[in-house]
């Protein structure tokens, strides 16, 4: 329950003040999915630089130069790796060959101790399950759809991963995980974020919300890339939810991953976990819970529904329905 979010701005037509107050508005939005840490990843100077700390994203004040063409975010709620050291924190910085790169990713990988045993990965100091995807773009020696997709389809668990480039080409890498893309045409720029939550309530801050946008089809197995000038070329991966593997997070079997992380956390949204369940045996899926964590109406609207609900179909079963 992390949250991808960012924009490459490939007409520069935009005031870069709207850009920085933009940048803000995803980050600050992008909370609801995590508030542990916050960061973000830009070219300077022809350098791919990461500026994230340990704390919520709206007490960050996100500064990139006025120049940039891309930004690349990431809010944090931490599962493994102590937020506190900020290397857990993302973006990560790599190198593939001699291609830098930052990496984000939403979502947890159960396999990574595994590919550490079987040493396609080295031991690094980086706690998080995240960082053995960087790590196996790095030994493929290249940053290219090639490397990509071979990472995705090493790694298991749910995900989405965004990396951009030191060209300020921007991919992103779908796997379960949710992701909102849109593409304003008018402005020469690309939006996305990890929900369409976090969307609506950014561009509303900035007054994006009334511009013309084209959303963006990016579906399970997509990689997708967007270079500077708004070129975007696709390809694909297989993509394997092995959901009977936990690795790290050794759960029980009746709940899937993303459901068993919505039971985790939830009480960091003062949401008890019983009514998580409750809300997932009626058939709610994890992204609808989601929406209700950050949502309190339309929780204790549903919540009342359905207890409203049970209680009528025990009246029902103990008086036969009459009044």
């Amino acid at each position: 329950m992390c949250a991808l979010f960012g924009w490459l701005d490939y007409k520069g037509i935009i005031p870069k003040k709207l850009l920085k107050k933009l940048t803000q508005a995803l980050a600050n939005a992008a909370e609801e999915r995590g508030t542990d840490a916050a960061g973000i990843s830009y070219i300077k100077d022809g350098k791919v630089t990461v500026y994230k700390r340990p704390r919520a994203a709206h007490l960050i004040r996100f500064n990139a130069p006025d120049d940039t063409k891309v930004i690349m975010g990431h809010t944090r709620m931490a599962t493994q790796g102590d937020k506190k050291h900020n290397y857990n924190n993302h973006p990560f910085s790599c190198v593939a060959g001699d291609m830098a790169f930052a990496f984000a990713h939403n979502g947890v990988l159960w396999n990574d101790k595994e590919l550490r045993k079987k040493g396609l990965v080295p031991e690094s100091h980086i706690e998080t399950d995240s960082y053995v995807a960087c790590q196996l773009i790095e030994q493929q020696g290249k940053l290219d759809f090639d490397s990509l997709k071979y990472m995705a389809e090493t790694v298991e668990g749910n995900f989405t991963f965004t990396v951009l480039d030191q060209h300020n080409s921007i991919y992103i890498i779908k796997g379960s995980n949710p992701i909102c893309l849109l593409h304003f045409e008018a402005l020469g720029i690309y939006i996305y974020a990890s929900t369409e939550s976090i969307m609506k309530n950014a561009l509303k801050k900035v007054g994006f919300h009334k511009f013309d946008a084209e959303k963006v089809e990016v579906v399970e197995g997509d990689i997708l890339k967007i270079d500077e000038n708004g070129i975007v070329s696709r390809a694909e991966f297989e993509y394997i939810n092995s959901s009977s593997h936990f690795g790290w997070y050794n759960s029980a079997d009746y709940y899937p991953i993303h459901e068993e992380l919505l039971l985790a956390y939830c009480g960091c949204y003062g949401v008890d976990s019983s009514d998580v369940e409750l809300l997932l045996d009626y058939g709610y899926t994890p992204d609808e819970v989601e929406d209700m964590l950050v949502d309190t109406n339309l929780l204790h609207e549903t919540l009342r529904a359905i207890r409203f609900e049970e209680c009528e179909s025990v009246y029902d079963v103990c008086c036969g329905g009459a009044w």
